[in-house]
């Protein structure tokens, strides 16, 4: 008897013991060890400005500053379906930033997801993405980095929950998820694309918000970006490979720059968080990357559009009646009779994409905390939409986008009022 239990006993253990060389093998993949003496560094301004210009591309300034806060000192909670991660200092203070880093640490970090002191990091830090930047543009994030101001601001602990609070959990997770790489350009495509494909697939980390995630949180399908809720958000960002979504294959170039430049184009508009990353990102890109990103977009692999409904969709005909009267009352002054919209002013509600997508995530929050374009130099003074969260219940929300989506030729699924409630 007590040789089976101590049969089992070892069986369980070694079982244990391989798992555990398996899961180290898997996190040490694609991983060289950090040199024996720090590799020698040496600036320049011309590094430093490159570095300045990825850092907005990558738009690092949008996690690791606090509203009001010094820049890059981190300490922004970024909500997760798993607890709060709270951004590191990015600033060279020698011990709450990065100034004891070295350049081989912080592109270990950019490349591999580790921590000066070799601990994971948690993918709230895009590294998923950021593992495909060059050693060179690396090297030029560190340069930049190195001459912002330091900032004495601790470093925030993470509040999430067991088993996520763990190193172990993270390990499961990159064994399943992640293994370093590098961009590969497809050499069947042009220069401008394959540049277009660095950014959105590197330093842009697109997929980041664009992507569909699994349910471990981790996104899929490098190339597919075919949309899904942002990780402890309500907001939904849409697919760019769908033209009922956000897809832009029949976009020309032109209305993607001007898009992604001014936050406006002809053929729509930016609200929500992709506002913010036109403010603090795209818009101070060149003329050639926005360019060259537009040439990637319009290439993406579309989805099929979903098969039309036999025919109308059902709609009660109270909720119908009762959205109406709030339409008339809080909207149409802005967005006319039959949702026309003012062109340059404010957006037609009738076939706009935005309001038939099957989402209705991004109308409730535009609706509840309202809606506003980013300044910027090719629009200066946006048009925006105010809040009404403060006048209507939930149910009124409901009504009212239901309306909306069943008007004018518009046929998208009603707003439930478990969608409505969404904070």
């Amino acid at each position: 008897m007590w040789r089976r239990i101590v049969f089992v006993l070892f069986g369980i253990a070694l079982a244990l013991a391989v798992v555990g060389l398996v899961l180290i093998a898997l996190n040490l993949r694609g991983e060289a060890k950090l040199p024996a003496s720090p590799t020698p560094f040496e600036s320049s301004q011309a590094l430093v400005e490159r570095g300045r210009y990825l850092a907005r591309a990558g738009h690092c300034a949008g996690c690791h500053t606090v509203r009001g806060g010094a820049a890059y000192a981190g300490g922004l909670g970024i909500s997760t379906p798993f607890g709060t991660i709270y951004s590191s200092n990015l600033t060279p203070h020698e011990t709450n930033g990065i100034g004891g880093w070295s350049v081989d640490h912080f592109w270990r970090a950019m490349h591999n997801g580790r921590s000066k002191d070799g601990h994971l990091l948690y993918p709230a830090f895009p590294y998923p993405s950021f593992t495909r930047l060059t050693r060179e543009d690396s090297d030029a994030l560190y340069a930049y980095l190195r001459t912002v101001p330091p900032a004495d601001q601790p470093n925030t602990a993470h509040a999430l929950r067991f088993p996520y609070n763990t190193q172990l959990a993270l390990a499961v997770w990159r064994a399943l998820s992640f293994e370093p790489g590098v961009f590969e350009p497809d050499a069947a495509k042009s220069a401008q694309w394959n540049r277009g494909a660095y950014l959105v697939e590197g330093p842009g980390h697109c997929i980041a918000c664009h992507g569909a995630r699994n349910s471990l949180g981790a996104t899929q399908d490098l190339r597919g970006l075919s949309g899904g809720l942002i990780p402890g958000d309500n907001w939904y960002a849409p697919a760019l490979n769908a033209p009922h979504e956000a897809g832009v294959a029949d976009w020309t170039p032109e209305q993607i720059v001007a898009l992604l430049k001014s936050g406006t184009s002809a053929r729509g508009s930016v609200m929500g968080p992709m506002a913010d990353v036109v403010w603090g990102s795209t818009q101070h890109l060149s003329e050639a990357d926005l360019e060259a990103i537009a040439q990637y977009l319009r290439q993406l692999p579309q989805e099929a559009p979903p098969a039309a409904p036999p025919g109308p969709l059902a709609r009660d005909r109270t909720v119908m009646a009762r959205g109406a009267a709030i339409y008339d009352q809080r909207c149409a002054y802005c967005h006319g009779d039959k949702g026309e919209g003012a062109p340059g002013a404010y957006p037609p509600l009738a076939g706009n994409r935005s309001v038939n997508m099957e989402s209705s995530a991004n109308l409730v929050q535009i609706l509840r905390h309202g809606g506003y374009l980013p300044a910027t130099a090719g629009n200066p003074r946006p048009y925006g939409m105010p809040p009404f969260g403060h006048v209507l219940d939930d149910q009124d929300i409901a009504a009212v986008l239901t309306y909306v989506r069943g008007s004018w030729g518009n046929d998208a699924p009603t707003v439930s009022m478990a969608e409505a409630m969404r904070r």
